[in-house]
């Protein structure tokens, strides 16, 4: 499909000069450059995608250290507190078991 697309000067020399270089038209060098920027930044209308690729560049979040340490820290007080909220249900159990 043919088309026309407007470029600055400097970019057209330089474009030019690539496409002579690589031996290629510059049809084939901007159907490749347009290909590449394509794969490389998807499908802009797609959220999963654009949500899976700030992840796989930036990481899970609350893989960072702070938040790491926090559950850490949050699971070590829901450990130690676990015999004292349970202590009381079981004595509450035993007690009406015992009354009836």
């Amino acid at each position: 499909m043919k088309t026309a697309i407007s470029i600055p000067d400097d970019l057209f020399r330089e474009v030019e000069a690539s496409a002579r270089r690589l031996k290629l038209s510059r049809s084939r060098l901007f159907a490749s450059a347009a290909r590449e920027y394509l794969a490389r930044h998807g499908d802009v209308n797609d959220p999963t995608a654009a949500w899976n690729q700030a992840i796989t560049e930036a990481g899970q979040p609350g893989e960072e250290p702070a938040a790491l340490a926090g559950r850490r820290r949050s699971k070590a007080v829901i450990k130690a507190t676990m015999p004292v909220l349970i202590a009381p249900t079981f004595v509450l159990a035993s007690v009406v078991l015992a009354f009836n």
